[in-house]
């Protein structure tokens, strides 16, 4: 597990944060519904090279959790923001998953962030996106913050089965679902659901252009959340690069193909 010791309050929201390793910083985004704990077997192994920043969004993991909370997109990129700035990390290297990678796209798009490359994959980045659960949610959200412990337990456990193409462990369920349980987790997980919105990426698509740093496209071929062609369509926009499948991976590449993301962020970070 990795730990998140420190706390970074940003626009009135406490943002838990750790970091490991040596050398110039690479800042880590996990997407939803997960954590910073996607990272656990991938930020070790870049840690000889990297200083990696690894941070819970806010309204997930161990960040701030509480009612009426703005979770949606809108804010995550102000915050990544603000914690680059805080900490003084520059230009650093950017590794971005789901809405991580959307955030990340946000702030380079919007706030004027610079990184010194980027690697990303399995992004919330292009129209159309949300599920018919996601479109459910979003209509009835009380209706599920509301429900018995054990119904929302086995919903959360099989949606989040949905996101990986291999059978995920024990030990991950319980890493991902754990922050979601309880009388502050359980609506919380709702809450986010029910904030996402594809204008937030819709008033950044049309800005879509060659970023000023390497970029690696990366997608898990067997994603059933966001298909590989939508991967090769925003690699096109923003790389130089084609888009690289992973076979053998589903949306959740850090469980189903750890060492794929592994070897790509050493490739691009060897690079002159």
């Amino acid at each position: 597990m990795l730990e998140l010791p420190n706390t970074l309050n940003v626009a009135g929201n406490a943002i838990k944060w750790g970091c490991i390793g040596t050398g110039p910083p690479l800042v880590a985004l996990h997407g939803t519904p997960f954590s910073s704990q996607v990272w656990r077997r991938i930020a070790p192994q870049i840690a000889d090279h990297r200083t990696v920043y690894y941070f819970d969004l806010v309204g997930y993991g161990q960040s701030e959790m509480r009612d009426g909370q703005d979770v949606s997109l809108a804010v995550q990129n102000n915050v990544l923001s603000a914690f680059i700035q805080e900490l003084d990390l520059g230009r650093p290297d950017v590794l971005a998953h789901d809405f991580g990678g959307a955030t990340a796209l946000r702030a380079y798009y919007l706030n004027g962030l610079r990184y010194a490359s980027l690697t990303i994959f399995d992004a919330v980045a292009l129209a159309p996106w949300g599920s018919p659960f996601v479109q459910h949610v979003r209509a009835h959200e009380a209706a599920f913050a509301g429900m018995p412990d054990y119904m929302h337990r086995a919903l959360l456990r099989a949606y989040l089965q949905t996101a990986a193409f291999n059978p995920l462990s024990e030990d991950a369920l319980n890493i991902y679902y754990t922050p979601w349980l309880g009388p502050v987790g359980q609506p919380a997980f709702y809450r986010q659901i029910a904030q996402m919105d594809q204008r937030f990426t819709d008033e950044v698509q049309g800005l879509y252009a060659a970023m000023d740093c390497p970029v690696t496209v990366l997608w898990g071929e067997q994603d059933d959340w966001i298909p590989y062609e939508t991967g090769a369509k925003l690699a096109n926009l923003i790389s130089d690069t084609a888009c690289v499948p992973i076979p053998g991976a589903g949306h959740l590449v850090q469980e189903d193909r750890p060492e794929a993301i592994v070897a790509a962020v050493l490739k691009q970070i060897a690079r002159p």
